[in-house]
C-alpha cells in the first residue's frame, strides 16, 4: 500500500509554499488510494513557536487535508533515535570543532550552503578538545536515485557533503537521522516534498542503507519563490494561510503544480497527474 506523509516544522503558520507541498503529497496519496500521515518535526525547540503545531493541524483540517492515524511528534521519539545512533556505532565519531574552526578550514560549501567538514577529528579528538557533535563517516560513497519529477540525481557524499552531523552540540538529534528513522518506522513508501530538500536525499539514502531500511520513492516538487528568488517563508514575509481564502489558494496551488485549477479536492484527486508537475526545482509566484 502507498504510504505518504507531510512533515511540517512548527516554526510558524503554514503559507502558500507549505500548501503546495501539502497538496502534492496529499493528492499523490489519495490518487493512489493510500494513506497520508502527518508528522510534526519539532526537534528544533528554539525554532518552535508556541501553538504553531496546533495551528498547523487546524489549518490542514480547514483546507480539507485529512490525515490517517495519530499525529507523530518527533520531540517524543528520542528513544528511537538513540537506538538508531547505537546501531550506527562504528560509522560515527565525535567531533570537537567549533563552527569558527570549521569555517577556517572547511573544504568548501555543500549545495545547501553548509560548510564541508575537513575530517579534523576523524582519527580521534585532538588534545584538549571535548566532544561537541557526533558525525557520520561517509567514506567514499556516491549515491544515485531517480526523482520522479526532477529526474536522475547523483551525489558524491565525501566531496559534496562531507561527514555530516547526526547528534548536535545542543543535545538534539539531527534532522537527517530523525527523518530517516521516522519514515522507516511509519512505513512510508513515497516521500513527496519540496525541492529545497533534494540535496538532503543522498544523505538520507546513505543512512537508510546503513540502518537496513527500505528505500522509498522520491518526488520533489518545485519550491515557490518570491520576486527576489527567495523561498516563501515567515522570514521572507510569506502570508499565513487564511481559511476565508481557501478556494482561491487551493486552486492557485494546483495550478502551480501543473494541474487544472480547482478548489474541489475530490475533482483534484480524480485529475491528479504527477507527470504534469513542472520539472524545475523552483518556480516564482506572485504574493498570494
Amino acid at each position: 500500500m502507498y504510504v505518504g506523509r507531510f512533515a511540517p516544522s512548527p516554526s510558524g503558520p503554514l503559507h502558500f509554499g507549505s500548501l503546495v507541498a501539502a497538496a502534492a503529497s496529499w493528492l499523490e496519496a489519495r490518487a493512489a488510494r493510500g494513506r497520508w500521515l502527518l508528522r510534526i518535526e519539532d526537534l528544533d525547540a528554539p525554532r518552535a513557536q508556541p501553538g504553531a503545531a496546533d495551528d498547523i493541524l487546524r489549518t490542514l483540517e480547514r483546507f480539507g487535508f485529512t490525515w490517517d492515524g495519530p499525529v507523530l511528534y518527533q520531540s517524543l521519539r528520542g528513544v528511537r533515535y538513540e537506538a538508531a545512533l547505537q546501531k550506527l556505532q562504528g560509522s560515527t565519531y565525535w567531533c570537537g570543532c567549533t563552527r569558527r574552526e570549521i569555517a577556517d578550514s572547511a573544504l568548501g560549501l555543500a549545495a545547501d550552503g553548509a560548510q564541508i567538514y575537513p575530517r579534523t577529528c576523524r582519527n580521534g579528538l585532538p588534545a584538549g578538545k571535548a566532544p561537541r557533535t557526533l558525525r557520520l563517516d561517509v567514506g567514499r560513497h556516491t549515491v544515485s536515485f531517480m526523482d520522479r519529477v526532477q529526474g536522475p540525481r547523483q551525489q558524491d557524499l565525501a566531496r559534496e557533503v562531507g561527514d555530516f552531523i547526526l547528534y548536535r552540540a545542543d543535545g538534539q538529534v539531527a534532522y537527517q537521522l530523525a527523518v530517516v528513522v521516522d519514515d522507516a518506522e511509519q512505513g512510508v513508501t513515497d516521500v513527496v516534498r519540496g525541492a529545497d530538500l533534494l540535496d538532503s536525499t543522498g544523505r538520507q539514502l546513505h543512512l537508510q542503507r546503513l540502518l537496513g531500511y527500505p528505500r522509498p520513492r522520491y518526488l520533489h516538487v518545485p519550491v515557490a519563490v518570491n520576486a527576489n528568488g527567495e523561498k516563501l517563508s515567515k522570514q521572507t514575509g510569506a502570508r499565513a494561510l487564511e481559511a476565508s481564502r481557501r478556494d482561491h489558494l487551493v486552486a492557485r496551488a494546483l495550478a502551480f503544480l501543473g494541474q487544472r485549477a480547482t478548489a474541489d479536492l475530490d475533482e483534484a484527486v480524480a485529475q491528479w497527474d504527477a507527470a504534469l508537475i513542472p520539472r524545475t526545482p523552483i518556480r516564482p509566484v506572485d504574493v498570494v
